[in-house]
């Protein structure tokens, strides 16, 4: 596997990125607090006797804006979170110990995308499209890969295009493509690592109904330790017909926290 990486490294790899740009007013859930950027300092504001001057920046924003990842800490059932661990004592001094952010470790996986508007001969899925396990493993069939123990798997809808028209993106009223719960079965039941979506939910929005239920959230982060990537650009991948390379994600090392804002990256020879 080292080997097999450096030869990649040496060849001058191919990167293609996966994460959105953060900007203000960007699309988002409407849970989250929203991205916020400012310069508190700009050039001129101080200058040095020498004739120097520094700008400086300051954020604010959810850990669930723009591309992230959702920690197991993120969900609950009948509270309790994955591995039966009781979600309001893990919360201990405000912070997630047992499941938090700082508990995911840097990943450099095997990545797989199941482009299954292609596949259906679309441009993208209708808003509130369940993607079924028929439509997942007929996908991988056409594509021709097989998603094992391990893998991360990136799911497009095509919905990712509307990212730049805001409110269409989030999907109040259309409602938004995304995995059923059967879907998500199938997923947890090959092992996987991750999954990741170009959505903002990752499982199927019901037309008018927003987040009121999300069972794939729960068969994955809670009943299979499965981590959940969101708001993904999955469009380059789908341009390029890459459905295997190698996947690279590190969360912040944010003690506690529920997620993480990420730039996922495909990495593949030139």
């Amino acid at each position: 596997m080292t080997s097999t990486l450096l030869d990649l490294v040496s060849k001058g790899p191919k990167i293609v990125d996966l994460g959105r740009q953060l900007t203000t007013g960007m699309p988002q859930s409407p849970n989250h607090p929203q991205f916020w950027h400012t310069l508190p300092r700009r050039h001129g504001d101080e200058v040095r006797s020498d004739g120097g001057s520094a700008a400086n920046d300051m954020i604010t924003m959810g850990t669930h804006v723009g591309t992230h990842i959702d920690a197991l800490a993120h969900v609950s059932q009948d509270g309790e979170l994955f591995g039966g661990a009781d979600a309001a004592h893990s919360c201990m001094g405000g912070k997630y110990v047992e499941h938090g952010v700082h508990t995911i470790a840097p990943m450099i996986r095997r990545g797989l995308l199941l482009d299954v508007p292609k596949y259906k001969g679309l441009n993208r899925l209708d808003g509130g499209y369940e993607i079924t396990p028929e439509d997942l493993q007929r996908t991988a069939r056409n594509q021709g890969i097989s998603v094992g123990n391990g893998d991360v798997v990136l799911i497009r809808s095509g919905w990712g295009q509307k990212f730049a028209e805001g409110a269409a993106y989030v999907g109040a009223e259309s409602g938004v493509p995304g995995v059923s719960k059967d879907g998500a079965v199938w997923l947890a039941d090959r092992g996987i690592h991750a999954a990741g979506a170009d959505t903002i939910a990752f499982e199927r929005l019901a037309p008018g109904q927003g987040h009121s239920t999300l069972p794939a959230h729960r068969v994955l982060l809670v009943e299979s330790g499965i981590y959940i990537i969101e708001a993904m650009d999955l469009e380059e991948l789908s341009d390029l017909g890459l459905y295997e390379f190698l996947f690279v994600l590190v969360p912040l090392n944010i003690f506690g926290a529920t997620g993480s804002p990420v730039r996922p990256l495909a990495v593949v020879e030139a």
